[in-house]
């Protein structure tokens, strides 16, 4: 393993490749580990002990500071606090509710405005006239929890999203004891929450801890929920759903700028992150890690298809390159 030190990006590893008409037009580079059933390395490429902003794969250790917070989530409701939705009736609906349920509107979130994730939810979205709205942002449910801990303990509703708020605080305190890792350093997240990085072998070891975790514990009831009910933690047209609900035990967890963690149900994990944010080269690159981690579904597969159009035609395609 190199040193925590950032690798140039000129030196990582070519991870994904851009073949068109059987001409290589471009590479994706980044940093990849994976775990053995018992916690150790067992393989990486590039520099995965280096500190990534894991963005929205954090959220199953948001959800979980959450649950310690003393809100009691379960269900679907646990499993959208950790979600990135793709913005479909359901998932709107829930958040409406879950703000409701605590004297709460649509118009105390602080998400910013945003489209559907999905992008067929989107263009419908579009199509009936309607505009971005804190609601329809990814994160709303996170943040619907967040609010909603904070209505349950007293806390100031309005400062929820600064990292000094008791909320941030404790999901900070969270992050490093699932990762086994100090927090690296705190930015702000896409949503405008405060995220804390952590190296990719920090966080393979974090989805790692959450499967594992004692029944009952607040990483494990996130763990649960989001493996019970994966299309609130994406959508009906997302990888995560799929991987979740086709191969039994597993959390899997995107994040923005092509981060990516999934953990097995018997602590076999894995984390990546494509240097350059390109969301093309995730599916080929998970579903390359996963036969490498030994899962043999069809769902592989399916995930790893990244094809390249010409014409409306197939004529090459994103393929991992390792």
């Amino acid at each position: 393993m190199t040193s925590i030190s950032p690798s140039a990006p000129a030196t990582l590893p070519v991870l994904a490749e851009v073949v068109r008409s059987g001409f290589t037009e471009g590479h994706h580079r980044g940093s990849l580990v994976l775990l053995a059933a018992d916690g150790s390395v067992e393989f990486a490429l590039g520099d995965p002990a280096a500190p990534v902003f894991p963005r929205s794969s954090n959220k199953p250790m948001q959800a979980a500071a959450i649950l310690r917070a003393g809100l009691d989530l379960s269900g679907e409701r646990l499993a959208l606090a950790a979600a990135s939705h793709s913005g479909e009736d359901f998932h709107l609906d829930l958040v409406r509710r879950m703000l409701a349920e605590h004297g709460l509107t649509p118009g105390d979130l602080r998400t910013p405005p945003d489209l559907p994730l999905d992008a067929v939810e989107a263009e419908a979205y579009l199509a009936a006239g309607r505009v971005r709205e804190p609601l329809t942002m990814n994160c709303s449910g996170k943040h619907a929890a967040m609010l909603a801990v904070c209505v349950r303990n007293g806390w100031d509703t309005a400062t929820y999203l600064d990292p000094a708020h008791p909320l941030q605080l404790l999901t900070g305190q969270v992050v490093a004891e699932a990762a086994g890792e100090p927090v690296a350093a705190v930015g702000t997240d896409g949503c405008g929450a405060p995220l804390m990085a952590i190296g990719l072998v920090g966080l393979a070891r974090a989805f790692r801890t959450f499967v594992l975790a004692e029944p009952g514990s607040a990483e494990r009831r996130v763990a649960d929920a989001m493996r019970a009910h994966p299309e609130y933690v994406a959508g009906t047209r997302r990888p995560d759903t799929w991987l979740m609900r086709e191969v039994p035990g597993t959390l899997s967890k995107m994040g923005a700028e092509a981060v990516q963690a999934v953990a097995l149900a018997d602590g076999r994990a894995l984390a990546f992150k494509i240097d350059d944010g390109s969301a093309r080269a995730l599916g080929p690159v998970l579903a390359r890690s996963l036969e490498l981690l030994g899962v043999d579904a069809p769902v592989v597969t399916r995930i790893g298809r990244a094809p390249l159009l010409g014409g409306g035609a197939e004529v090459g395609a994103v393929r991992a390159a390792f």
